[in-house]
């Protein structure tokens, strides 16, 4: 995501207008964009005319459109963000008032402005919002999938992104293979098609282009994970490895970032136990993701340990913050990004409150996780947050029916 123009006030209040370059911006643009904001963007809008004459005709015609934003509807696989809210700038063919989609769009610019209302009614852009845009506009280079992994069976493949932020499903690969038979040769000649369609899948998925000249291909290959049970997984990889040697030299390049692991299927549900193995944890150690998953592993060693130096829970991990117990040597709090997307602006002014504090106040550290990755579900498990603790603390018995 580029940064066009960024006029934040120091009230908190002001508008920046980006351009998203790639599909992930959208997921960023998706936890950028609250109810109650402004946004402005281009649409496109069916205008019906009446004549003199009493005939009608209708056109689709290109605005610019400032809309209150009320909804959003985030497709993740798909990255599409339509945003919709009532129209606040007239036009030609708009009236204020009037409701409106605004579909944003990779390459198209789109101006968000958030207000800090005298009466609480907006928060602005906050330290979370401030940090969100930060994460959406890193200029350390373009930003890509850190990891790509084809989780396989018999006749079925899916194709997954492991971004920085989000785990995607971009493909689904379902074949009919015949059953293995003594003495038949259906059910190879069935494996191999499904291979070459699976192969051919991916690399259409990846960009990757198979010639030997090509520039572009001088750039490293993220590492590719083939996880199955059995056997498939292995198969597959010979299959790459015997199109490398034979019909497409260029899949040279592809072979040593291949890497076999097991699952227990051929299902997405089988993604964290293959990014659980020891083969995997080795090979993405330098990841975001990997480090959320070390930090959720480190979590639940504490709460097996029974050490009282792990707290998860609304209430538990606020009576810990005001205790002084996630503070500095070695205080941490963990938050799902999900609870900063809350429509309530109280339950916003709450978590933000409680990260402002530990960061700014207690000088601990605080960890956002992606709720879109396996770290930041095991943490949706546990209430949306948790802490590690400096010290030990006993928790008051809470009432169940308590806020």
């Amino acid at each position: 995501m580029r940064c066009i123009k960024n006029k934040i006030e120091h009230d908190g209040s002001g508008a920046v207008t980006l351009c998203p370059d790639e599909p992930e911006d959208m997921w960023h643009a998706y936890n950028l964009i609250r109810p109650g904001d402004l946004l402005r963007a281009s649409a496109i809008r069916r205008v019906t005319t009446v004549q003199d004459t009493g005939s009608t005709s209708s056109a689709r015609v290109h605005l610019n459109l400032l809309i209150r934003v009320k909804n959003l509807d985030f497709d993740p696989q798909s990255s599409q963000l339509h945003v919709s809210g009532q129209i606040t700038n007239e036009t030609p063919h708009t009236k204020i008032g009037q409701f409106h989609t605004l579909d944003l769009e990779l390459n198209r610019n789109f101006t968000l402005e958030k207000e800090v209302g005298a009466d609480g009614e907006g928060v602005g852009w906050d330290s979370i919002a401030i940090e969100s845009l930060k994460d959406a506009v890193d200029e350390s280079g373009k930003r890509r999938a850190e990891a790509i992994a084809v989780v396989m069976q018999e006749g079925l493949a899916h194709i997954c992104f492991i971004g920085q932020f989000q785990t995607i499903m971009k493909q689904k690969i379902e074949m009919s293979v015949p059953r293995k038979r003594q003495g038949g040769g259906d059910h190879d000649k069935g494996m191999n098609k499904f291979f070459k369609v699976t192969l051919e899948t991916l690399l259409r998925q990846m960009e990757f282009n198979t010639s030997l000249t090509s520039g572009a291909n001088n750039e490293a290959v993220r590492p590719v994970l083939l996880a199955s049970p059995g056997f498939v997984a292995s198969g597959f990889q010979k299959y790459i490895q015997s199109e490398a040697s034979t019909t497409t030299p260029g899949l040279k390049r592809l072979l040593p970032s291949l890497v076999v692991v097991h699952s227990a299927s051929g299902y997405t549900n089988s993604l964290s136990e293959v990014l659980q193995s020891p083969a995997v944890k080795t090979i993405l150690a330098d990841t975001k993701y990997a480090r959320e998953t070390k930090l959720m592993d480190h979590f639940q060693e504490q709460l097996r340990k029974e050490t009282n130096k792990a707290t998860y829970g609304p209430r538990e991990v606020e009576h810990a913050v005001e205790q002084g117990a996630v503070g500095r040597g070695g205080g941490v709090l963990i938050v799902s990004n999900r609870l900063f997307r809350s429509q309530d602006i109280a339950e916003r002014k709450r978590w933000v409150g409680l990260v402002d504090r530990v960061r700014d106040v207690e000088g601990g550290e605080v960890r956002i996780l992606s709720s879109d990755h396996e770290s930041g579900k095991r943490l949706e498990g546990l209430g949306g947050i948790a802490a590690l603790l400096t010290f030990p603390v006993i928790e008051p018995d809470f009432d169940s029916d308590a806020e």
